[in-house]
């Protein structure tokens, strides 16, 4: 079986086959998660709508590293869907400093993404949330059912919601896992009338993108660009985190990433452009939105002092040139939430690639070992 051009045996000898894999397989693994919402929806509105009926609820999204940025990408379409409290709290955070975060006298809904549901942070922040809030109520989204997060949400006023098996990804970097509870939050907390069409078209999308820019990714990657900053609005931001993310950790921090908003970008961070630095835009579908994002793009082009500009964009424009975009077919009309995956997709491929133009091991990037697939050397301590 090939994976991303490469046969089986040759990613085995490079120590990628399971990126490699977990990066393709998504697609099928967001139709399979749909299908596993949607033969549990009983029990998952028997859970929910009492809890959003609620005036006064508190929704917390929270998870660590990339599980924290699902949160991210969601809070801002939740809010303005639901009407309601939403905030995206990493448990790095809720952990450390529990009582600043947490209220006892608001009803709260934690919920909790994590792919093997056993880091240290995520166990204790629904802990400590249990401890210091009265009316609390546990969600956990995860892709392992033997985790601590599956056991412990099996009593009253919680709830398991597993992914398909094979979200449960076996290689360092989360690919699958992140995408695919990605999904489920945005199924469960950002309710519209078409979600299935729109993610058949982000499917499709996704897979023309696996089979088309593979040539084009792999060569921008060979470019070694040092400096690499994502930038997004909105939900794109928290995909931005995320992509920053990917990139240092498959090229075991050798590229130095980052990211921020169109706007924010200017105040500040815009210092760090020079000839070395590749920036990557994610072009918002919003028509707002999508002027301050090409704003941004066409003063940086005009300042000339960037090594290369990407933008990522459901439709193409004539002022952009070929080599400096990247266009999804039959996006044009779909609602941001639905581009999230093909442009994640994306940013896997390129840190896939970046790592291999490197010499590293995308299965197990850290060379020294010091950084590992779930957290090690935390202590948690008591309130």
């Amino acid at each position: 079986m090939n994976y991303l051009n490469f046969s089986a045996e040759k990613l085995v000898q490079m120590d990628g086959y399971w990126t490699a894999k977990e990066i393709s397989q998504q697609p099928e693994c967001w139709l399979a998660t749909l299908k596993l919402l949607e033969q549990q929806q009983q029990q998952i509105e028997a859970f929910l709508q009492p809890l959003l009926s609620k005036p006064d609820i508190r929704i917390i999204f929270t998870g660590a590293g990339t599980s924290a940025f699902i949160g991210q990408c969601v809070a801002p379409i939740a809010m303005h869907e639901l009407g309601k409290r939403i905030e995206a709290i990493p448990t790095t955070d809720l952990v450390s400093n529990p009582s600043e975060y947490f209220q006892a006298n608001v009803p709260t809904l934690l919920v909790s993404f994590a792919r093997s549901g056993n880091s240290p942070e995520s166990v204790a922040a629904m802990d400590y949330g249990d401890q210091l809030v009265d009316e609390c109520y546990q969600l956990a989204i995860t892709c392992n059912g033997q985790g601590e997060l599956a056991k412990r949400c099996n009593g009253e006023n919680k709830l398991a919601i597993l992914m398909p098996e094979h979200t449960n990804d076996r290689s360092f970097a989360m690919t699958s896992s992140f995408s695919s509870m990605l999904l489920s939050a945005i199924y469960l907390f950002c309710p519209t009338q078409n979600f299935q069409a729109g993610l058949s078209e982000a499917v499709v999308a996704t897979t023309k993108l696996l089979e088309n820019q593979i040539g084009p990714l792999s060569t921008l990657a060979e470019k070694k660009f040092n400096r690499v900053v994502y930038l997004g609005s909105g939900t794109f931001k928290g995909l931005a985190q995320e992509s920053a993310l990917k990139l240092l950790e498959l090229t075991d921090g050798k590229i130095m990433a980052t990211f921020d908003s169109p706007l924010g970008f200017r105040h500040g961070p815009k210092a760090m452009i020079n000839s070395e630095t590749l920036i990557i835009v994610y072009i918002s579908n919003n028509p707002l939105t999508r002027q301050y994002d090409l704003d941004l793009v066409n003063e940086i082009q005009s300042d000339n002092e960037a090594g290369h500009v990407l933008t990522l964009r459901a439709d193409s424009i004539p002022m952009i040139p070929q080599q400096n975009e990247i266009v999804l077919d039959n996006m044009a009309n779909q609602q941001d939430r639905f581009l999230l995956f093909p442009f994640i997709a994306c940013a896997q491929l390129f840190g896939f690639f970046s790592a291999l133009s490197l010499n590293n091991k995308p299965d197990n990037p850290s060379a020294s070992g010091t950084v590992n697939r779930v957290v090690k050397g935390v202590n948690i301590h008591a309130l």
